[in-house]
């Protein structure tokens, strides 16, 4: 990604370094950017719980707000068992959101811009779904839904299962990485060009809506695929056991 970088069109995003605010050895810019969402997000939860109120105001408000929000999204994919994964889905949605947003503060750019961080965040969102897949159904059978309904075919099915779940890390974060860094590459080149009036104009009127438009959409399509990508890992046992059953009874009646 360093080799990608050093044209100048495409480091117009780092226009602005912020590494800089670091001591010491030289840091990137999208981990400094990364611990900034961090502060941000760890100085919101802390206003929000140090005076919790019956009746929420405030940062409170904001954060209730958020966490039934996402309960009741996963809730609508998951079922009734998705609030349980609320923790770790208000992460994902929590961290890309402001880490998407910060790029349209002028003199940021946004951690989700850089490949390291998205790729990052879909291989944690891998991590989870395959480990709650086991916790719900155990390695055993979490295991054999990948191969298939049909015994003779699991040889067949198995590596394609097993492929198919391996390219999802790199279909997630080439996804949030390729539209957050496009959007931000045309807002840095319109900023850049600082002596006309023009660029400021198209950036207020429509980069800027764009921007919060493409932040808020491409939190969502993470979100969104990481709990479909739960609900299977969670379903897909229970599946398996709905067909046993249905076979047992049949063999039964028999």
């Amino acid at each position: 990604m360093e080799a990608i970088a050093h044209p100048l069109i495409l480091r117009i995003p780092n226009f602005w370094p912020v590494s800089w605010l670091v001591p010491g050895p030289f840091v990137p810019d999208h981990v400094v950017l990364t611990w900034l969402v961090m502060l941000f997000l760890a100085g919101l939860s802390y206003m929000a719980t140090r005076n919790l109120r019956p009746v929420p105001a405030g940062a409170q408000n904001v954060m209730e707000v958020a966490v039934e929000g996402i309960g009741d999204f996963l809730e609508s994919i998951i079922g009734p068992k998705g609030r349980r994964y609320v923790p770790i889905m208000g992460l994902f949605a929590l961290f890309i959101l402001c880490g998407n947003l910060m790029g349209l503060i002028p003199g940021l750019s946004t951690p989700t811009s850089n490949w390291n961080t998205t790729l990052a965040l879909a291989v944690m969102a891998f991590i989870a779904y395959n480990a709650i897949g086991v916790m719900e159904h155990g390695v055993g059978p979490y295991l054999k839904h990948f191969c298939g309904p049909i015994p003779w075919l699991a040889p067949l099915m198995f590596p394609i299962e097993l492929i198919g779940h391996l390219a999802r890390p790199l279909s997630l974060s080439i996804r949030l990485f390729g539209n957050m860094f496009g959007e931000h590459t045309v807002t840095a080149i319109l900023l850049f060009l600082y002596w006309l009036v023009i660029p400021y104009v198209i950036y207020l009127t429509v980069v800027l809506p764009l921007g919060l438009f493409v932040a808020v959409v491409q939190t969502f399509v993470f979100c969104m695929l990481a709990a479909v990508y739960i609900a299977g890992a969670v379903e897909g046992g229970h599946e398996e056991e709905h067909g046993h059953g249905h076979g047992g009874e049949g063999h039964h009646g028999s």
